[in-house]
């Protein structure tokens, strides 16, 4: 059960670790089994079950403990749409009263205890769920629903008494959405629209509403899943529920905070192999929004930076607002994949497709030339004063009569357009009446893309709630913006899935010799010296310069013959963390008296400052390179993360880093490069050479090894400066720092 909090204790060689998925092993996954001990070398699950949610959604029995039929209650209002509910999905309804014989008519139980069947869905409608859940365990109800709140979103106290309730969950063997949660899950959706739907998760549930309003405008809505607190059943069981649905054409959250780094991952993992698209609003980008959110369901949001690196990782795809959510989730559900990325815009006005090219291509949508044969045959109905290369400018009148559908379909005929868009800043009738209908005609005979910006502040036009509104095939948006979000959504989406392979299948299982070398280096709680540091990188490949410790002046000198002049000479002992504002590194010393006269100054220093030292480091001097930063910590949602960027003393005033959350491959690797504002520093500029990229990824992907392994031992590590030489001559680690858990 992808993401519960049930616990499975496993032990290997090196560690005891809770399973965050189901008790038992589950069916096979992706052609796999999914044993309980199907663990990374970090402890943590590669494969989870799928929770089968079916019985949740499609009850065939309903319980509703402390239903009322007394006007003015609130339990009332929700007795009365559970009832409504129960009806429309063909379930058998049972209120629980110990006072009442009969609600609204229907026959009522006492207890938990006198229920005439056993019942697939209870409702609580209770302040205090706890003892009904104990009771419920005894009658093996497989869902339980709790609404009441003051819980985790109130703090300690309210945290305590969840952990207590998500206790009697594990214990009863039954799934529980909520506390905190609404009656979204009940609503009335509309059965009259077929097609690929949208399946909904929100953590709050009036942010769902602009989503499942769009039923209203012919989208389909296929569930709703208000998770509140998520003290059991979460976001990522949801996604993983989702993405088996054949119904189901894209998944739409709203999301304030992560239960568990790694289900979600593992769920989102799951629909990028299913290809179902992951569309997600996600609440903390500022310090104001994490704590409202904490404040809202009692969840951690997570530092954003990793949140936003973990989404992209698996293709979730993040907007920022609702409006976002509901045209992106909306193209993705609906449109077919595309066959080419090129991006055509067709208008009536210059000015409108060069105003829309200017914002789309800045957005990183591709809007290639069209070829001279192909503008050449629009010119047969635009006239030749008029750019038709793409932006295609047909003047107006064209769209008027039978012109305009011919041009239409020549652009969607040409194999290099993919997407097709039409912005209508106002509708202008009857021209435009025209248009629209040609534009939907279009889309029904092609398998490409068709897309309509609908100006209008209006938006009561024909042309635009019946035409557009009525077609399934056209997408219609009615802002630039949100139109540019979708469609890079949907090239985005289709590009990732096309090449996905699952991170998961190729996670290291088994610690390689390099742990087994290591442990003994770590000392918990405390900062490693630079030289034991080093020694850590060594053991697991990471190239460090040639170098010696030593203890007098006399075994610098003879160091520095052996390592060979020129040398940097530094200060080496486990509670030094910032050497060069210190005085305590030295650098291009060419003589032995140099030498001599380093070693006494670099002691003087650290007995000046009070700092303990381990010995004076005597190095190889390594110049002529790319100086980068890769480094590893520990995040509290997510567990170990992997950090790569532009190092040296400028990595704390630029921050131009890229993260990624382990397991992960080559390619993402490559990936997080290419994330970088100074990645051209790495191809050479001025007239130095191309840096050596495939020593600095092989660097990233041992030190993502470290992190994966030491996962218990290791709290951060930074390797700073890394210096990339030119390519072909590897990397090297001139300095690090290690801090032990």
């Amino acid at each position: 059960m992808l993401g519960s909090t049930h616990g499975t204790l496993t032990t290997d060689s090196r560690r005891t670790r809770v399973i965050a998925c189901g008790e038992q092993p589950g069916p096979a996954v992706h052609g796999r089994p999914a044993e309980v001990d199907d663990l990374d070398v970090s402890g943590r699950p590669l494969y989870c079950d799928v929770p089968d949610l079916d019985r949740f959604f499609r009850p065939e029995s309903v319980a509703v403990i402390g239903a009322s039929d007394t006007e003015g209650r609130p339990n009332t209002g929700i007795t009365r749409q559970l009832i409504t509910w129960s009806e429309r999905v063909g379930a058998r309804l049972h209120p629980v009263h110990p006072s009442r014989p009969s609600v609204f008519g229907i026959p009522c139980a006492p207890s938990v205890a006198d229920l005439p069947e056993q019942v697939d869905l209870a409702v609580l409608l209770v302040a205090d769920p706890l003892p009904v859940i104990e009771e419920l365990a005894a009658t093996k109800v497989k869902f339980a629903v709790v609404f009441a709140s003051g819980f985790a979103e109130t703090g300690e106290e309210g945290a305590a008494a969840q952990e207590r309730l998500t206790a009697a969950v594990e214990r009863s063997g039954m799934r529980l959405l909520g506390p905190n949660t609404n009656l979204n899950a009940f609503e009335r959706f509309r059965a009259d629209l077929d097609g690929p739907g949208i399946a909904l998760i929100t953590q709050s549930g009036h942010q769902g509403r602009p989503v499942f309003a769009l039923q209203e405008l012919g989208v389909r809505l296929t569930h709703w899943a208000p998770t509140g607190n998520e003290a059991d059943l979460e976001t990522a069981d949801f996604i993983s529920y989702f993405a088996e649905r054949p119904e189901v054409g894209a998944i739409a959250a709203y999301v304030e905070g992560l239960k568990d780094g790694r289900s979600f991952l593992l769920a989102a993992d799951r629909a990028a192999r299913r290809k179902v698209p992951v569309v997600a609003v996600k609440v903390g980008r500022t310090e104001t929004g994490a704590r409202t959110a904490a404040s809202h369901t009692g969840k951690l949001t997570g530092t954003d930076t990793v949140v936003d690196a973990a989404m992209r990782q698996y293709g979730v795809i993040r907007v920022d607002g609702l409006d976002e959510l509901q045209d992106t989730a909306t193209l993705l559900a609906r449109a077919r994949p595309p066959r080419a990325d090129g991006v055509v815009v067709y208008s009536i006005s210059g000015g409108t497709g060069a105003h829309f090219a200017d914002l789309a291509t800045e957005a990183g949508l591709r809007l290639p030339a069209l070829s001279e044969a192909k503008q050449a045959e629009l010119h047969q109905w635009i006239p030749e004063y008029l750019s038709v290369a793409n932006p295609v400018d047909n003047g107006g009148h064209p769209v008027g009569d039978r012109r305009g559908r011919k041009i239409i379909d020549a652009i969607l005929d040409d194999p290099a357009v993919g997407v097709l868009i039409c912005p209508v800043t106002g509708p202008f009738p009857p021209l435009s009446d025209r248009l629209v209908r040609d534009l939907v005609d279009a889309a029904e005979r092609t398998d490409k893309l068709v897309c309509v910006v609908w100006g209008s502040p209006v938006g009561t036009e024909a042309a635009y709630r019946e035409v557009l509104l009525g077609s399934s095939r056209v997408a219609t948006f009615r802002t630039v913006a949100n139109c540019i979000t979708a469609v890079r959504a949907y090239l985005d989406h289709h590009r990732f899935v096309s090449s996905y392979r699952s991170p998961f299948d190729r996670a290291p299982r088994t610690p390689s010799p390099s742990f087994r070398k290591t442990r003994e280096l770590m000392r918990p709680g405390q900062q490693l010296s630079e030289h034991a540091a080093k020694q850590l990188l060594r053991a697991y490949g990471i190239r460090v310069p040639r170098e010696q410790l030593v203890a007098s002046a006399a075994a610098a000198v003879r160091a520095a013959a052996q390592v060979g002049y020129p040398v940097v000479m530094k200060a080496s002992g486990a509670r030094i963390a910032h050497k060069t504002e210190l005085g305590l590194v030295k650098i291009g010393l060419t003589s032995a008296s140099q030498v001599r006269d380093a070693y006494r100054e670099l002691t003087d220093i650290a007995r000046y400052e009070g700092v303990a030292l381990d010995g004076i480091l005597v190095c190889q001097m390594v110049e002529r390179g790319v100086e980068m930063v890769v480094g590893a910590t520990h995040d509290p949602l997510f567990g170990p993360t992997v950090t790569v960027g532009l190092g040296g003393v400028l990595v704390e005033v630029l921050h131009d880093t890229a993260v990624r959350v382990p397991p992960f491959g080559e390619e993402q690797a490559r990936g997080m490069l290419a994330e970088l504002r100074g990645r051209a520093l790495l191809d050479g500029v001025r007239g130095r050479p191309p840096a050596d990229v495939d020593a600095l990824v092989e660097v990233v992907l041992r030190v993502q090894r470290m992190a994966l392994e030491l996962e218990e031992d290791l709290a951060e590590l930074d390797i700073n400066p890394l210096m990339v030489l030119p390519r072909g001559q590897g990397a090297v680690a001139l300095d690090a720092l290690v801090v032990c858990r």
